[in-house]
């Protein structure tokens, strides 16, 4: 997949693409339904599929919330977009100036001229410009006048309940990893560079690799069965199991994702961990010892294997479907 930064010097051969316009937070169900709209339209069209987003999302941006909220960092968002088959990914830097923008403008301006879409695909709520006062109606009409085709596509769910970031949010917020899959289309997961512990794991005979969850939105504190990829995007994934927490028997005050991954005895340090969430084993507790540490440890070990059982991995490599290429714009 290539990636293009600056929207306002799009290569000539990144050009005429039909474009699905989003934050696509999450990568979920919904924004796939968008997606593939748009890969049903550049078919017919004998177009590439493109995704316009923007970065930092926007809510960091207009309103700092207090605490992380996003689903899926730049990384990870590219990551699964290029393994749903999008050939150009346009980052727009958006920063106060251009959420500015009057929304005329960022159709004739970004969409028209700058990225040169022949087609967009946006959801149902889509809105754009200053104050978010660009409607659906409003890209429809002045794409037109620029020969920019447009569709809306409705909003997709299960039951009652649409697709959405802010239902993952929630589900993720309580712990219910099990629960978010399904509006993901996948599990949730964090992606990090291993970082030299305590050490402690490996003498008590449960080793662990482990990452830093500052600054990211993640479950809540507790013992989750999943599935960790050691090593890189070909590697396999394996089954392990992980305390996402503050280690309150060791009176520690930072989060942190500890795994341990059976019957693996690898060197991680410093290499890029993935960690794909399927269950949550049980929450957060503070023992009294060593000891009823590791029969707890043992046990959570078992009940994570069972989990892991009807829980099947990852698709051999979802992410490496495509790879990321920076376009030199």
């Amino acid at each position: 997949m290539r990636i293009v930064r600056h929207w306002h010097s799009t290569p000539a051969d990144a050009r005429g693409a039909v474009v699905a316009v989003g934050n696509f937070d999450g990568v979920h169900l919904g924004h796939r339904a968008v997606i593939e709209e748009g890969r049903r339209v550049a078919g017919s069209l004998g177009a590439p599929l493109a995704v316009l987003t923007f970065e930092p999302h926007p809510r960091q941006v207009l309103a700092p919330p207090e605490e992380p909220f996003r689903l899926t960092p730049f990384r990870l968002k590219a990551r699964h977009l290029a393994a749903l088959g999008v050939d150009i990914l346009y980052v727009a830097r958006f920063d106060r100036a251009f959420a500015a923008r009057e929304p005329a403008s960022f159709v004739t301006d970004v969409v028209a001229a700058g990225i040169g879409a022949r087609h967009v695909v946006v959801g149902r709520d889509f809105a754009f410009g200053r104050g978010r006062t660009g409607t659906v109606a409003l890209l429809a009409e002045v794409g037109a006048a620029c020969g920019v085709g447009v569709t809306r596509i409705e909003a997709a769910g299960s039951g009652q309940e649409i697709y959405s970031a802010s239902r993952a949010r929630r589900l993720l917020a309580a712990g219910d990893v099990a629960a978010v899959a399904p509006v993901l289309g996948r599990f949730w997961e964090i992606d990090g560079r291993v970082i030299a512990g305590d050490r402690r794991g490996r003498t008590i005979g449960f080793p662990t690799a482990n990452l830093r969850t500052g600054g990211i939105l993640h479950p809540a504190r507790g013992v989750y069965a999943l599935w960790a990829q050691p090593g890189g995007e070909d590697a396999r994934w394996l089954q392990a199991v992980a305390n996402l927490g503050r280690r309150p028997t060791f009176h520690k005050t930072e989060d942190l994702l500890e795994v341990h991954i059976f019957d693996y005895d690898g060197d991680l340090y410093g290499k890029r961990l993935r960690a794909a969430f399927a269950e949550r084993v049980r929450p957060e507790r503070r023992f009294d010892g060593i000891e009823s540490l590791k029969d707890q440890i043992a046990r959570d070990c078992d009940s994570a294997r069972a989990m892991l059982a009807r829980a099947p991995a990852p698709d051999a490599d979802e992410a490496s479907t495509q790879p990321l290429r920076q376009a030199r714009s």
